[in-house]
């Protein structure tokens, strides 16, 4: 039987991608009875008789999953944040951060509209990147006016499932256009190539930039961290992870506990006060959280 990839779920319909030709399927019965949904990036076992008539019979192992948006099998996330209209908010970057790293994900960190810069503003949002390339986190700067930094993103896109997500406004389809032109969206507008017209069905849709597959997503319609446990979110700040092997006890959450190596490096500046602030911040969003029934 063969196997392809679902690169587009639409009224009841999944679209499989298979050696460069894509087969209209539908979903066995014994998905709904096992209450199991395909999503676009699944890989699965199909049979079809021609283009438009195939079943899918069987879903691979997920590597990862998310549900808003739903797609499974991410590579990574280009995290797209514009250094200016709108202002470049690292609360925002670093809740955008956690949730990717929460599922597993890969985040490149993609900041935009650097041609509207001045030099100080220029110099601020350097700094923010150096920042965030000490955490170990990719870090690019780029133009869709100018092209600038967009030719080095396909390196990143290449081979890879990426998913884009990232605030409306910060010029993510302006990227896609300087990326890939024909693709000709909207900018200040909402994107109906990518089902996300006005009037259309919101779906996600893998289409091809270079030798990559990139999902233009609404972004995470939900920004809470409604699955994530508070003793997994030091481990979503992985400059916190890696230096907690060096705090006086084990499991530390960095909060009131003595000789926290954590404390220590924010003391010392070594991590930037705002990205610990954060972290107290998104503690406390945690623990107060409503539990589900």
């Amino acid at each position: 039987m063969p196997e392809g990839t679902i690169i587009k779920a639409l009224s009841g319909f999944y679209y499989v991608l298979h050696d460069h030709q894509v087969t209209q399927c539908r979903g066995r019965g014994v998905f709904r009875k096992k209450k199991v949904t395909p999503l676009v990036g699944d890989h699965v076992v199909f049979q079809a008789e021609n283009e438009r008539e195939g079943y899918i019979l069987e879903i691979k192992e997920r590597q990862n999953e998310l549900v808003r948006p739903p797609i499974a099998n991410v590579d990574q996330a280009l995290l797209v944040f514009s250094a200016i209209e709108p202002e470049f908010s690292t609360t925002l970057l670093d809740r955008f951060l956690v949730l990717v790293e929460s599922n597993d994900i890969e985040p490149v960190i993609c900041i935009t509209k650097i041609d509207l810069l001045s030099d100080e503003k220029r110099a601020e949002i350097e700094q923010f990147a150096a920042n965030y390339e000490k955490m170990g986190y990719d870090v690019l700067l780029t133009s869709a006016a100018t092209l600038d930094g967009v030719e080095s993103l396909y390196d990143y896109l290449n081979h890879k499932v990426t998913v884009i997500a990232g605030q409306s406004g910060v010029g993510k389809s302006s990227l896609l256009n300087a990326m890939k032109p024909e693709l000709e969206l909207k900018t200040n507008d909402i994107s109906s190539a990518l089902g996300r017209g006005k009037h259309t069905t919101r779906h996600v849709e893998l289409i091809f930039v270079q030798e990559g597959l990139v999902a233009d997503t609404p972004g995470f319609s939900s920004l809470e961290f409604m699955d994530l446990e508070l003793e997994n979110l030091p481990f979503c700040f992985p400059e916190m992870a890696r230096l907690s092997e060096k705090c006086k006890f084990r499991g530390c959450m960095h909060l009131k506990e003595p000789k926290c190596a954590v404390k220590q490096a924010v003391e010392s500046e070594e991590i930037p006060s705002y990205r610990y602030e954060h972290y107290l911040q998104f503690v406390e969003e945690i623990k107060q959280r409503k539990p589900r029934y």
